[in-house]
C-alpha cells in the first residue's frame, strides 16, 4: 500500500463523487483507478459493458428488466 498524491481539484471531485456513490473517498479513488485500468485493458468494451461483466463475475447478474424500461413507482 502506498500514498498517491493528487491535486486539490481532483480530490474535491473524489469527495463529491464519493458522497453520491455512498463510498469513502479512498473507495471512490480505488473504483476510478480499477475502472480506468479495466477500460484501458478492454478498449473495445463500453464502460457499461465492463460494469456488467464485473457484476456477473461477482455473482450479481443483470437486472431482469433494464431500469429505463421499468414502470414508474
Amino acid at each position: 500500500m502506498g500514498i498517491v498524491n493528487i491535486d486539490d481539484e481532483l480530490h474535491d471531485q473524489l469527495r463529491k463523487a464519493s458522497t453520491v456513490s455512498c463510498r469513502s473517498i479512498n473507495a471512490q479513488a480505488a473504483f476510478w483507478i480499477r475502472m480506468g485500468l479495466l477500460c484501458e485493458l478492454n478498449p473495445t468494451l463500453s464502460f457499461n459493458d465492463i460494469v456488467a461483466r464485473e457484476m456477473r463475475a461477482a455473482g450479481l447478474g443483470e437486472p431482469a428488466v433494464p431500469l429505463e424500461q421499468r414502470e414508474p413507482a
